[in-house]
C-alpha cells in the first residue's frame, strides 16, 4: 500500500481540520483530505465505506483516477486510511476530482468542507434510460470524465437521528443552490456523498431534534455548506 504522507500542521485550530495527503498510485500522483477528531462524535453518510448513522473516529475524502475501476472500493479507502494512521472506524468517500482544491467555510460553529468534480453532471429526477447507461442528453451536461461533488460537515453540538438525517438534507439543499448560484443546470452529479459529524450526546447536554434550513444549527450549516460548495467548485463554473 502507497504511504500517504501529512506535511506539518499550521494555522490555527479549527473545529473541522483535515489534513493533506499525497500518494502515488497506478503512477498518478493524488491527494487525500483525512480530519481525524477522535472520539466522541456521531456521523450520518451516505459514503461507501462507514455509511448510516454510528460513531466515528476519522472521515477520509481519496481522490482516485479518473476511469477508477476497482470493484472493492470500501476495502480500498480502509487500506488508505490505515497507512495514514487512522485507527478506528471511520467515513471513507472517493471523487475523481482534485481534493487539494477543496472550499471551506464557516458559519456560526458550522464547518465544511468540499470537493467538487463537476464535469458530469445533470438532474436527479432523470429518464429511466439514464440508469441503463443509453444516456440521452437530458442525463448529464459535459462529457469530461466523472466528477463527484463530496461534502463533510461539522457540528459542535448534538443531534438526534432524525436531525442528522435532517441535516443530511439540508446540506443536499445547499449544495443544489451553489450549483444553481454558479450558474450550473444541474442539481449534482451520480455519485455525490455526504457526512455530517456531530457531537456524541454527553449527560446534561442539549440534543437538537431539528436541523432543518430554518433551524439554528441547519441554517448555519446551509450557509456554510453553499459557500464551500461555491469555493470548491472549477473557475470554468463560476459565472
Amino acid at each position: 500500500m502507497p504511504a500517504l504522507l501529512p506535511p506539518p500542521r499550521t494555522g490555527a485550530a479549527r473545529l473541522l481540520d483535515p489534513e493533506h495527503l499525497t500518494r502515488v498510485e497506478d503512477g498518478e500522483r493524488l491527494h487525500a483530505l483525512l480530519w481525524r477528531p477522535g472520539p466522541g462524535w456521531r456521523m450520518v453518510s451516505s459514503a461507501v465505506l462507514g455509511g448510516g448513522i454510528a460513531e466515528r473516529a476519522w472521515v477520509l475524502n481519496a481522490q482516485v483516477a479518473h476511469g477508477y475501476r476497482r470493484t472493492d472500493p470500501a476495502r480500498h479507502l480502509a487500506g488508505l486510511a490505515r497507512a495514514a494512521g487512522a485507527r478506528g472506524p471511520g467515513v471513507g468517500l472517493m471523487t475523481a476530482a482534485d481534493v487539494s482544491a477543496h472550499g471551506r467555510a464557516r458559519d456560526g460553529g458550522a464547518e465544511a468542507v468540499a470537493t467538487a468534480g463537476v464535469s458530469v453532471r445533470g438532474w436527479a429526477a432523470a429518464p429511466p434510460e439514464c440508469a441503463t447507461g443509453a444516456a440521452p442528453p437530458e442525463c448529464t451536461t459535459g462529457a469530461a470524465p466523472p466528477g463527484t461533488v463530496n461534502i463533510v460537515v461539522a457540528l459542535p453540538v448534538a443531534l438526534s437521528d432524525a436531525a442528522l438525517v435532517n441535516a443530511v438534507m439540508t446540506a443536499t439543499e445547499a449544495k443544489v443552490q451553489a450549483l444553481l448560484d454558479a450558474g450550473l443546470d444541474c442539481s449534482g452529479t451520480p455519485t455525490d456523498a455526504v457526512c455530517v459529524a456531530a457531537r456524541a450526546p454527553r449527560d446534561g447536554a442539549d440534543v437538537h431534534a431539528f436541523a432543518g434550513p430554518r433551524s439554528e444549527w441547519g441554517a448555519r450549516l446551509a450557509r456554510a455548506v453553499h459557500r464551500a460548495v461555491r469555493a470548491a467548485l472549477p473557475a470554468v463554473a463560476h459565472p
